[in-house]
């Protein structure tokens, strides 16, 4: 189970709204966040509703300037519970769209994956087992995706801007 809290205010200041699950619309809760405190668990907040645009990946722990962390703006307009995942980890990459090409599989954390398999551009994914952040850099940095079990037939599916992949993370209860 997860929880995770936002603030109108800096600090955890101000009015605040109590979240314990999947949320696509939180607009009618607050009309900004400025502060976050993630109490359990692990969540994905997007800036826009249905989970669409830009996303930022929280864990347990207090965000209390939260524009200053992610970088992003005072929208918060939606956000994902991550489920605990305690098993196997498992993810296949393909160098073409609808799983075409070479395929790499992975089974935990790749820091490099240009290091790992001599390329960065992957245009379609299938996600067996847990949960992972894809990130567009290595070393786990920049913009990063939430790919939950399931296909995705072309990088726009996991609204990737481009087909780059820097590095991969398990997602985890850190």
């Amino acid at each position: 189970m997860g929880k995770i809290i936002f603030y109108e205010e800096r600090n955890f200041g101000g009015r605040h709204y109590e979240c314990m699950s999947d949320c696509a619309e939180l607009y009618s809760m607050f009309e900004r966040c400025r502060s976050i405190r993630v109490e359990s668990g692990m969540f994905v907040i997007y800036d826009q509703p249905s989970y669409m645009g830009n996303q930022y990946f929280l864990k347990r722990g207090e965000y209390s300037d939260y524009m200053g962390t992610t970088g992003l703006n005072h929208c918060v307009r939606s956000c994902r519970m991550i489920p605990v995942h305690s098993g196997s980890f498992r993810m296949r990459l393909y160098e073409h769209f609808d799983m075409g090409g070479e395929m790499m599989e992975l089974t935990g954390d790749c820091p490099n994956l240009m290091d790992r398999f001599h390329m960065s551009n992957y245009n379609s994914c299938n996600v067996m087992d847990g949960h992972w952040l894809v990130y567009e850099q290595p070393n786990y940095r920049g913009r990063h995706y939430y790919l939950r079990p399931g296909q995705y037939r072309r990088f726009s599916d996991w609204r990737g801007n481009n087909s780059r992949m820097g590095s991969l993370r398990c997602l985890m209860d850190l």
